[in-house]
């Protein structure tokens, strides 16, 4: 329910989408930074693992650049000032052009980590490739323990992407988000929580 959470430069709105109960996510306007994201009320996340079932869509109206930028922040800080992402780049997954497909997963840290720094400084170390489609659900796990976490798509053994040295600290807990970019409308649904401590 949008009652359960609180947005941060987005709207939320209930909706219904592929028959499924959904929270539907646009930004407000022009946003400002990367923490565009409605925050889960009441959770507090350190280890564990966090399910869910999400879909990323470009806008209309939105830039060339969009990718229907849809994901999953955890260890949020209910102010948004600092979190951990794993998001999709949908419209990645089957582009003709492979380093395009080279980016469809990315993971992000705010703050100080946002995707231009990391690809610059450490290329295809925080994102890695994996078929999806925009606007198709897609099914997502992320496991988390102290500075390592893995984001499992679609119900693969094998984890899509890995990070093994989460930029804001093993110690770190918050709550769980649901994150979008520039020019998306994001679907999610299914949101589960395990916590491990």
């Amino acid at each position: 329910m949008p009652s359960d959470v609180i947005p941060f430069q987005v709207t939320v709105k209930k909706s219904i989408f592929k028959s499924k109960n959904a929270l539907a996510l646009e930004i407000q306007g022009e946003a400002n930074g990367d923490n565009t994201l409605a925050i889960l009320k009441d959770i507090d996340f350190h280890n564990g693992i966090i399910e869910a079932t999400i879909s990323g869509q470009t806008l209309a109206n939105a830039g060339e650049t969009a990718r229907g930028f849809v994901g999953i922040a955890f260890r949020a800080a209910l102010n948004a000032s600092k979190m951990e992402v794993f998001y999709l780049r949908p419209t990645n997954g089957r582009a003709n052009d492979q380093v395009r497909r080279n980016h469809s997963s990315q993971y992000i840290s705010i703050p100080g980590y946002p995707w231009e720094k990391l690809r610059k400084e450490t290329p295809g170390q925080y994102e890695a490739y994996v078929d999806i489609l925009p606007a198709e659900w897609i099914k997502i796990k992320i496991v988390v323990k102290d500075e390592i976490a893995r984001l499992y798509v679609n119900g693969a053994t094998q984890p899509t992407l890995i990070v093994n040295d989460l930029k804001q600290g093993k110690d770190t807990r918050g709550s769980i988000g649901l994150w979008i970019g520039p020019g998306t409308l994001g679907h999610f649904t299914d949101v589960k929580v395990t916590k491990e401590d």
